[in-house]
């Protein structure tokens, strides 16, 4: 979390391009992959998101966070939450 509205903004126009680490743009990057289309994650995804530091758990969390997210999301449109 951050009280960073300039950096909130940036994330919100294009993560690709906001003033955040290599390690987090290589996340996202997954994270997007994730939520468009989770069949095409393979190996090699894996492979990018360890070479920038992260292990076996943090794969394992972020999917599942990512995941959790994209499931709760789809619940409260189908069922009109947050509409008006």
């Amino acid at each position: 979390m951050t009280l960073d509205e300039e950096l909130v903004k940036a994330l919100q126009d294009d993560y690709r391009t906001a003033p955040i680490s290599e390690a987090d743009r290589v996340m996202l990057d997954y994270v997007l992959q994730l939520t468009k289309d989770a069949t095409r994650i393979s190996q090699a995804d894996h492979e990018r998101l360890r070479l920038h530091g992260f292990d076996d758990r943090a794969i394992l969390q972020i999917t599942l966070i990512a995941s959790w997210f994209n499931y709760i999301n789809r619940v409260a449109d189908a069922l009109g939450v947050g509409r008006d």
